[in-house]
């Protein structure tokens, strides 16, 4: 069963996949409940310092050990923007301010929804978290290879801007 989804969470009941509202679906037989498998929703946060990006470097999968902007999953009933600015703590050790939405990003057949913040530095002290196992400033035009499939058009809203 798709994303480990295998038992009804109103009536316990084994679930079967059918055609509901033209998908195939999680539906239990026994009550009729239909699983709706939501997406999983990501903020992703550009920050300059005197001219340069923000990178961290991935201490987990997926890519691991490559470097990207930071970012992490959004807690069910946190504000979007507020996930952001957390993440950014967390991986970096700086507090931000979101300034903009650069943009949401998404695509056919991925369960990530990607919202991409820019910020400003607005306290703490550029370093490593827990998750990362570096941080560091980049050249926007000298940046290493970025491992996501938005990246690129993140980097390019970015710059737009």
């Amino acid at each position: 069963m798709e994303a480990g989804v295998s038992y009804c969470g109103r009536c316990g009941h084994g679930l079967v996949v059918e055609t509901v509202h033209g998908k195939p679906r999680p539906r239990c037989p026994r009550c009729g409940n239909i699983v709706f498998l939501d997406p999983k929703l990501a903020a992703v946060v550009l920050i300059a310092i005197d001219g340069k990006l923000v990178l961290v470097r991935r201490a987990n999968e997926p890519a691991l050990g490559e470097w990207s902007f930071p970012s992490g999953y959004v807690d069910r009933g946190e504000a979007v923007e507020d996930a952001a600015v957390r993440e950014v703590r967390e991986e970096t050790g700086l507090v931000v301010e979101v300034t903009r939405l650069i943009g949401v990003y998404s695509r056919t057949g991925d369960p990530i929804v990607l919202a991409a913040y820019a910020a400003e530095v607005v306290g703490g002290v550029l370093q490593a978290g827990e998750e990362v196992s570096d941080a560091a400033l980049f050249d926007p035009d000298a940046l290493p290879p970025l491992p996501f499939f938005h990246d690129a058009g993140i980097l390019r809203a970015w710059r737009d801007r």
